[in-house]
């Protein structure tokens, strides 16, 4: 090796060191809390926002969320949304009008799975979310409500006037490439629980007024939690994971949303289960940056010995059939304590390639072997400006957030099935729950989102060199049938 590149490396081994040294794991930024769980009624887990999805055009974020979580049958008491018109520098926030029957002007017993889209052809935000109901009666698979301001927001329609026994895991996204042939195109995704989880479709193009007759990918798979994002020429991929946790899977449409392929395998997580009685489906989370390529991350423990705990994971593909190996995310080395889980994905819009910006927010445990009372739950994000190739320290955002302070479910604690962040010029913006200690029985469960966007450091770390570890087996066995998960 010439003197020269052994400099180079000298300097970025030292520049490494002092940048690790400068972010220790308990560092916080200041955030601003940007909503707070309004409900009282005592059938609910008060005060508790779980579950965020964000989505920003322009200046504006738009984040949804679940408020006052239900501890047995699933569901919340209404949807929550918080909006900033200025980049995430203020915040307004409220509870979406005409969904339930706590919030008072709607039809159903609960509400659950928000997801955030905005159609730049109608000028029109959408939250979608997943009606429930405690009786077992057939329910219409999605409603969205829509604003053109994201502030005021309209009583929802529903996708279709046809119902179902066990809607689940609802999500929405719009086509904004103004090139593609399909621009305005909104697209709807849910599954149906009560046939074995069946996956369905559904098209809007008029700004999420009325929505086509549902359809199902070729071949009629089985899964939950997908996520359509769209390519710059109209193509729709919709990665998400099969009905038994037990792999990931894909299928896409070039037509528009008329008739959608069969599914394709992304890749078989291999997990630690997450202490102390955390909730964990481990759905992936899914981007796609200006060029068309498709990103799927999830936490994996594939590169760990002894599947001890996860790391998140990336896996890319252009065309939703073929996928990339996972390539792990250096947000420690291998060989430390920590535990990272439930990722939010996202690339900033209009960079993709070589300079793809991406930001990656999480939660993590720094001692993965922890119990329900030692567990001490944190919040994390790290970021890439290059399309994964090297990744920035990771900066810790909230916490440790003791598990006693949120939400119960009988699938486990929640702060979510998924999280989010969006960017506002350059700024990444993460949208997340954290708590404090309860007063009483009363929690302090809320949503924040930094006072100031997160800009990239140093972008000095990669995981080039890593392997999986040969013989690594999840702990996290597959569910034996598809099971209810809202």
């Amino acid at each position: 090796m010439s003197p020269a590149k052994m400099s180079v490396r000298l300097l970025i081994l030292i520049a490494t060191i002092i940048l690790a040294m400068a972010l220790p794991s308990s560092a916080q930024v200041p955030l601003n809390k940007i909503s707070t769980d309004p409900f009282t009624n005592t059938s609910s887990q008060h005060a508790t926002e779980v579950e965020p999805d964000t989505f920003s055009f322009g200046s504006t974020i738009v984040s949804a969320f679940q408020q006052g979580r239900f501890n047995t049958g699933g569901g919340c008491s209404d949807i929550g949304w918080a909006t900033s018109l200025d980049g995430g520098v203020t915040w307004q926030h409220g509870s979406l009008p005409g969904l339930t029957k706590i919030e008072g002007s709607g039809p159903f017993d609960r509400i659950s799975d928000p997801a955030v889209a905005f159609d730049a052809s109608h000028g029109v935000w959408m939250i979608a979310s997943l009606p429930l109901s405690t009786t077992g009666s057939a329910l219409p698979p999605m409603a969205i409500s829509r604003s053109f301001d994201g502030i005021t927001w309209n009583k929802p329609v529903r996708v279709s006037s046809r119902t179902f026994p066990k809607p689940d895991k609802t999500w929405v996204a719009c086509d904004n490439n103004t090139g593609s042939p399909f621009f305005g195109h909104c697209y709807a995704e849910w599954d149906d629980n009560g046939s074995g989880d069946v996956i369905w479709l559904s098209t809007s193009t008029d700004g999420g007024l009325t929505w086509s007759a549902p359809v199902q990918p070729a071949g009629g798979p089985i899964g939950l939690g997908g996520q359509p994002v769209i390519k710059p020429n109209g193509g729709v991929i919709v990665p998400g994971a099969d009905a038994f946790l037990s792999s990931f899977i894909s299928y896409r449409s070039v037509n528009g949303g008329t008739s959608w392929s069969a599914a394709a395998t992304i890749a078989s997580p291999i997990t630690h289960v997450n202490a102390g009685g955390l909730r964990d489906l481990n759905l992936p989370s899914s981007a796609i940056d200006s060029k068309g390529l498709v990103y799927v991350a999830w936490h994996d423990c594939r590169f760990r010995s002894g599947c001890t705990s996860n790391d998140i994971v990336l896996s890319t593909s252009r065309d939703g059939q073929t996928w990339s190996p996972p390539h792990r995310v250096p947000i420690d080395a291998t060989t430390s304590t920590v535990d990272h889980f439930i990722p939010g994905l996202e690339i900033e819009a209009g960079t993709g390639g070589a300079t793809a910006h991406i930001g990656l927010s999480y939660y993590f445990y720094p001692q993965s072997n922890c119990t329900p009372s030692t567990c001490q739950l944190m919040e994390g994000y790290i970021s890439s400006p290059d399309g994964g190739r090297t990744w920035t320290a990771p900066t810790t955002l909230a916490g440790p957030i003791q598990l006693s302070w949120i939400a119960n479910t009988d699938q486990g604690l929640m702060v979510g099935d998924y999280q989010s962040l969006s960017f506002v010029s350059g700024q990444a913006h993460p949208a997340f729950a954290s708590a404090a200690a309860k007063t009483g029985s009363t929690f302090h469960e809320d949503m924040f989102s930094p006072v100031s966007g997160l800009t990239d450091g140093l972008a000095l770390y990669t995981s080039d060199d890593d392997k999986p570890v040969p013989g690594a087996h999840s702990d996290h066995l597959p569910l034996t049938t598809p099971a209810w998960v809202d």
